[in-house]
């Protein structure tokens, strides 16, 4: 026991010499680190309106030296007090578009596309008011991402992109190591629905392998319009478009007899079936369906002799706009300010010269093609990381064809989780603004009015619910 007691005398007398030496042997890291933070700033960017200031970094983290596989980031301080703001990644789904371009130019970051393509505006309604955002273009492929060996681009899966988005975090923090103790938090919309949740599986189990001072901050996760589980999201996609007056009664008494949607692989029957249900869709928005449609280039998305699901989908490819000078083909000016020469120097992007010989585009039609889409239901990771006490939201653009409510309501009532407070109205400047449902250890919430992109659709609406999700309130209940 005195011994014992006399080492810890000796501890605490050289313990300050000891973060001294600690201090200096660490210093050269945080000198790297910092010189390649400040090589990421991003100064000037062509069209940046000149107030508000706008503290931001670009450029590419590293995720696998030997196959020189490399991802794309656009980073956001947060307007006020960003040491002590959370800091929260954002993830776009696809799989194959860019957070980029479509979270950070079109959704919520600060500084958005203008109408015409030839510059930003800034957005009133950004997240990064509340926290510091992070965005990410992944899978390799997409955006500005890149790899050195082409094999990778035909190994993507879900698991491949865990772990790539994980090692992107691990090196960011050693880039940005200033971040590494804030609450960290995930988020994303449409595939993101197995993104989110699977990364933040990863996070989870690699936290418990590492010491306390190297744990990534985990707080929680929160996903938009998810797809989460084939046969509830399925289920709910026909019901939709039946409820919407979108298909016939024949048709969807035809979808409910040859479809079983339990089954991973469609008979022929259900895909000829599911396909007239997506054809329906040729002259509306199913990612919005009471918005106008875009018809800039339909031919080269789809015609009705080639409606098939994956055409269908890629319609996501020509967005919407809902504010600030409508728009709806409003994507094609996001891919002009983004190929402009000046505006990729500006963002330290293509420095590679991944695509010299291609244009960048908004979502990536190989990566669509080519992913292996194969995991049937991401519901077991919920049900694990409930009961490891992270804090989970999920919301929905009611509108929205794709990813309806309707099936997502299905899967989460599945999770067999208690209620907390009964389905409810939450209200904006005197209006209903959606309805929630807080269970033990998820929320639902919807958007009323908003479709598959919601911060899109309804910014104001969608500042609310970040907010409320970060400082862990709950969404207003109150109609004034």
């Amino acid at each position: 026991m005195a011994s014992s007691a006399a080492t810890k005398l000796r501890y605490r007398r050289w313990h300050p010499l000891l973060a001294i030496l600690v201090a200096f042997s660490l210093l050269p890291t945080m000198i790297a680190a910092r010189d390649d933070q400040d090589g990421d700033r991003v100064g000037f960017l062509p069209g940046k309106p000149g107030r508000p200031p706008v503290s931001q970094f670009s450029g590419y983290v590293t995720v696998n030296e030997h196959n020189g596989r490399a991802l794309f980031y656009w980073f956001f301080e947060a307007q006020a007090s960003p040491a002590q703001k959370p800091l929260l990644l954002w993830l776009n789904g696809g799989p194959g578009c860019s957070s980029v371009g479509y979270g950070a130019a079109s959704e919520l970051g600060p500084l958005l596309v203008n109408d015409n393509g030839t510059g930003l505006e800034f957005n009133e309604f950004s997240w990064n008011r509340e926290a510091n955002l992070l965005f990410l273009e992944s899978p390799v492929g997409v955006g500005f991402s890149y790899t050195n060996t082409t094999s990778d681009l035909d190994n993507i899966d879900d698991r491949f992109v865990a772990e790539d988005t994980y090692t992107f975090l691990v090196n960011w923090f050693n880039r940005f190591p200033q971040y590494k103790n804030n609450d960290f938090y995930i988020s994303g919309e449409s595939y993101a629905g197995h993104y989110v949740p699977q990364l933040a599986e990863v996070v989870y189990e690699r936290n418990k392998h590492l010491e306390a001072n190297q744990n990534t901050n985990l707080k929680g996760f929160i996903v938009g319009n998810a797809v989460t589980d084939v046969y509830y999201d399925e289920n709910g996609l026909v019901e939709f478009a039946w409820s919407h007056s979108v298909i016939s009664d024949q048709l969807y008494e035809r979808v409910k007899n040859v479809c079983d949607f339990r089954i991973h692989t469609r008979t022929e029957e259900c895909a000829h079936a599911m396909n007239l249900v997506y054809t329906q869709y040729d002259k509306i928005d199913i990612f919005n369906v009471y918005a106008p449609k875009c018809n800039t280039d339909e031919s080269a998305l789809s015609s009705t002799s080639d409606s098939t699901v994956e055409m269908n989908a890629k319609k996501k490819f020509k967005r919407l706009r809902m504010y600030t000078g409508y728009d709806p083909c409003y994507s094609t000016h996001i891919e002009d300010y983004l190929n402009r020469m000046d505006v990729q120097k500006s963002l330290h992007a293509n420095i590679s010269g991944w695509i010299k010989d291609r244009k960048w585009s908004i979502c990536s039609y190989s990566i669509f093609d080519n992913y292996h889409d194969n995991i049937f239901s991401v519901r077991p990771i919920y049900s694990k990381l409930v009961k490891a006490g992270l804090r989970i939201w999920i919301y929905s653009g009611d509108v929205d064809g794709r990813v309806p409510v309707i099936g997502s309501r299905y899967w989460v009532e599945a999770l067999g989780l208690p209620v907390k407070s009964q389905w409810q109205p939450w209200y904006l400047k005197d209006q209903v603004a959606g309805r929630f449902v807080e269970y033990e250890g998820l929320t639902m919430a919807t958007v009323r009015g908003a479709g598959h992109d919601v911060p899109q659709d309804k910014p104001e609406e969608a500042l609310v619910i970040i907010t409320s999700f970060l400082s862990d309130r709950q969404l207003p209940t109150k109609n004034n």
